[in-house]
Parts: structure tokens; sequence; C-alpha cells
């Protein structure tokens, strides 16, 4: 069992940046393909980005490229996503998700709780 905890989460004015953190209670943390979804009020969730568990390969949703950057620290079990000019449609809660070694872009196993993200116009 993977148990995920993200932090970092607030109210930002449009323009602004946020930096999310996920820590992961794994062993085998850099074995792990770790993800970012958001789903705001009324919407269902969607993928914002993700990183392989090996090499740092990114993908990320067309509506967050060039804006948002997803990181991971292996020694600290703890996967980042860094959120630089903010739009008032970024407002959602943002989950951190995890899935083994062979994962998909999309698919995960574990699932965090979620940090709310909230961008004032």
């Amino acid at each position: 069992q993977v148990q995920l905890v993200e932090s970092g989460g607030g109210l930002v004015q449009a323009g602004g940046s946020l930096r999310l953190s996920c820590v992961a209670s794994v062993r085998t943390f850099s074995t792990y393909s770790l993800g970012w979804f958001r789903q705001a009020p009324g919407k269902e969730r969607e993928f914002v980005g993700a990183i392989r568990w090996s090499g740092g390969i990114t993908k990320y949703a067309d509506s967050v490229k060039g804006r948002f950057t997803i990181s991971r620290d292996n020694a600290k079990n703890t996967v980042y996503l860094q959120m630089n000019s903010l739009k008032p449609e970024d407002t959602a809660v943002y989950f951190c998700a995890a899935g083994p070694y062979g994962s998909g872009w999309y698919d995960y196993a574990y699932w965090g709780q979620g940090t709310q993200v909230t961008v004032s116009s």
C-alpha cells in the first residue's frame, strides 16, 4: 500500500506561482511513475502531468505546458508540481497519484487526498 500526502496548495493571484509537494510512503519510490491531476467544481478530474519512474521523462496537458513543471526527488520520496503564470482556470483540487513500474501515463493505482489551489483574478 502506498500513501500519498499533498501539500502546498493555497490562494494566489493570477500570474503568481505555487509549488505543490507530494510525499509517498513507499520504499521503492524510484520505481514509481507519478502523476498530477486536478478537478474543478462541477468538472471531471483531468490529467495535468506526470513523470516516469526512470530518466525523469515528463508529459503535460496542453493547458499547462510551458507553465507547470514536474520534478521528483527520489531521496525524499517526493514529487513536485511547480506552477507558474497561474490563471483563474487553474483553480481546482490537485491530486497526486502513483503507479508502479510499467504504468501508463494516465493510469495510477494510488491517490492522495488532494490539495486546494485557488487562483483569483
